[in-house]
């Protein structure tokens, strides 16, 4: 079964091509051309993974983006304005899971929209594998995450990288590191995605739980990466 593709944008030509373009890469495409109605078919169900505009009548991208996010994790791609770090930051803080800078070549578009769905395909040998470091338990065949038995809650991308983070317990991963297991690609030197995620995860595990005050479970290590902390000592070291 085809791959369902919600574009939600008010350019109209623009859907045009990319509905032709994406058909031949095998996807089957919708869209919606305001912030209502593409929010509407997001929560209908009419998607897989949703392509969203900023700049939308009636509702724009962050105001679809925030109310999707209150009852749906469906994967979403937003499409922001070259030179805007502020729109990729909001975007990525209200739970995008990518963003793409218009305009942009659409086999970019295909090839990131392919890299957030493999990301989400249950791997065979993870589906038993859960992971338990420092308090944390991470179970991939029920996407749940708990911190010394209490449930957190992480958008889908969140999931990803702190599974990625927990499976090399103990190891400096590298922003590009993080990013090729993520998407595929390396990060840009203006590419905040993973710094936004890891900020996100910081709050959810460390500040916000009652059960670990104060507990340093992401340690940075400055010009190199991340380090997901097996212990105490690692994290003051």
């Amino acid at each position: 079964m085809a791959v369902r593709v919600l574009l939600i944008d008010d350019d109209t030509e623009l859907c045009g091509l990319l509905d032709q373009f994406l058909r031949r890469e095998g996807f089957d495409v919708t869209a919606a051309h305001d912030g209502l109605s593409g929010l509407e078919a997001a929560r209908a169900g009419a998607a897989d993974i949703v392509v969203l505009d900023i700049g939308l009548p009636k509702l724009d991208g962050f105001g679809v983006l925030r109310k999707l996010r209150e009852t749906s994790r469906i994967p979403v791609l937003m499409l922001t304005a070259r030179g805007e770090d502020i729109d990729r930051i909001v975007g990525l803080e209200l739970g995008a899971d990518d963003y793409l800078p218009k305009p942009f070549n659409p086999r970019e578009l295909s090839a990131r929209l392919r890299a957030i769905l493999r990301r989400m395909e249950p791997r065979e040998e993870a589906r038993s594998e859960r992971l338990e470091v420092n308090g944390v338990r991470l179970d991939p065949s029920s996407r749940e995450v708990t911190l010394d038995g209490q449930k957190v809650e992480l958008t889908t991308v969140e999931f990803d990288v702190l599974q990625t983070m927990m499976q090399a317990a103990g190891r400096v991963l590298s922003r590009d590191a993080i990013m090729e297991a993520l998407y595929q690609r390396k990060a840009s030197p203006f590419d905040r995605a993973i710094d936004v995620h890891i900020s996100h995860l910081r709050k959810k595990l460390e500040t916000s739980r009652a059960s670990a005050p104060g507990r340093t479970l992401i340690r940075t290590v400055r010009g190199v990466g991340y380090q997901f902390c097996r212990n105490a000592r690692e994290a003051d070291e």
